[in-house]
């Protein structure tokens, strides 16, 4: 590519005329013999200055990573783990890790069950895969303990698990109209720490992120909380309607315990730790309930959120355009309903539910490292648009342009992890 020219026209260089007689003390001014080199290198730089602002920008190229389309995968710091298909048998599975950012393979490990894998939990040194199986005795959920850094088998048991604030396992099988069961194990060796036996008629609800108590609600009897660790009970009592009847839903939510049925629905809620009525309210139908912060949001039958008062049930506000409500940053932000992935999210003031700032429509993966909440949307001429969803401060900042990401993303430490336009999984460093 030839650069712009520029005529300086013709560099003369003159006979000097015969100086004068010099006198004494008089220092002679030296002549000017360097002068055409400093013109030329002055336009050296101007066309390697305007040859560079001509060029493109440098083009982002990111890491595709050796994952086959269509792998669940999961991402824990600088390791990705992906379920894939082994392609032998059409049910068969195999874990494989990576190392991240250049997605080095680690070790591949086979699941030993034939089932549709749809977890995996991270504790401590151990992989903990999860699925339905299938085949011809029936289907129920199954976990499989691997050994984080070799992937080494270690145990599999029945159920579906959740860890617990002092690093054991709380596995439940069966629901769906099979009995329930449900124990706590080591997840060094699968070894039970304790358990209950399959019982028919009972619901079981967490309290916490993490569980420190475990709630056993029967429709036809009393109703349990368990200390998770142990089994202990803390507390039981029969909620039931006191006019007679099932019992309804029951619902964790922070230090309450909600149980919400009749007709019109009736709400009452119960201290967690001692099963104590606290309030009782006649709200209309409502089909559960969603933490809102300072507020506690039902979701009613006629798609409203409506806003109570976790300490007394009054009502505080309710509205009909709000599909979702959760606390982020010590506001409330909700969604609206809509078609496609992305979804429309507000910022509200939780105990009025006035509007504060609009987001935008985003499709919300997963909080990074720094504890940022990330976003994307897809773009009319392909990629997507990164953003930074900061919802303490009401306002969104847009943080990249991905050209050829198709969505499906997880966000790593400065890093996105997206699909491709053909199913392959690359990984992106974001631009600050």
């Amino acid at each position: 590519m030839t650069g712009p020219v520029i005529d300086l026209g013709v560099l003369r260089q003159e006979t000097d005329p015969e100086p004068p007689p010099r006198r004494p003390g008089r220092l002679r001014r030296p002549r000017a013999d360097g002068r055409p080199l400093r013109c030329a290198l002055a336009l050296l730089f101007v066309l390697v200055t305007l040859a560079a602002a001509a060029a493109p920008p440098p083009r982002r190229t990111p890491v595709t990573l050796p994952v086959p389309a269509g792998a669940d995968v999961l991402v824990d710091g600088d390791l990705l783990l992906s379920v894939e298909s082994t392609g032998a048998v059409p049910m068969q599975r195999r874990l494989s890790a990576y190392r991240l950012p250049e997605g080095a393979p680690i070790w591949q490990a086979s699941l030993p069950s034939e089932a549709r894998y749809f977890g995996l939990v991270l504790l401590g040194d151990m992989v903990l895969a999860t699925g339905y199986e299938v085949g011809p005795q029936g289907r129920g959920a199954v976990s499989i303990a691997l050994d984080r850094a070799t992937g080494a088998y270690r145990w599999q048991q029945p159920g579906r698990g959740t860890a617990l604030t002092d690093g054991s396992l709380l596995l439940q099988s069966g629901g769906e109209g099979e009995p329930v069961s449900i124990r706590a194990v080591d997840p060094c060796c699968g070894t039970v720490r304790w358990q209950l036996p399959p019982t028919a008629d009972v619901e079981i609800q967490h309290a916490g992120r993490e569980p420190d108590r475990v709630v056993l609600s029967r429709r036809t009897g009393p109703t349990e909380v368990r200390e998770a660790t142990t089994g202990r009970v803390l507390a039981r009592a029969d909620l039931r309607p006191s006019g007679g009847g099932p019992l309804g839903y029951v619902q964790v939510q922070g230090d309450q315990l909600l149980t919400i049925g009749g007709e019109p629905t009736v709400v009452t809620a119960y201290g967690l730790d001692r099963l104590d009525r606290r309030w009782s309210a006649s709200v209309g139908r409502v089909e559960f309930a969603m933490d809102c912060g300072p507020v506690l949001c039902l979701r009613t039958g006629a798609d409203e959120l409506l806003a109570v008062d976790p300490a007394t049930g009054a009502t505080r506000w309710r509205s009909d355009r709000w599909r979702w409500g959760w606390p982020y940053q010590g506001r409330l932000m909700v969604s609206t309903s809509g078609g496609g992935t992305a979804e429309r999210y507000l910022v509200l003031d939780a105990l009025t539910g006035r509007q504060v700032a609009d987001l935008g429509r985003w499709e919300l993966y997963q909080i990074d490292a720094g504890g940022r909440l990330l976003g994307v949307r897809q773009r009319p001429d392909g990629g997507v648009v990164v953003g930074e969803l900061d919802v303490g401060a009401a306002r969104v900042r847009v943080r990249d342009v991905l050209p050829r990401a198709a969505g499906a993303c997880q966000g790593i430490s400065g890093n996105l992890l997206c699909a491709g336009p053909d199913g392959s999984y690359q990984l992106w460093r974001l631009r600050d």
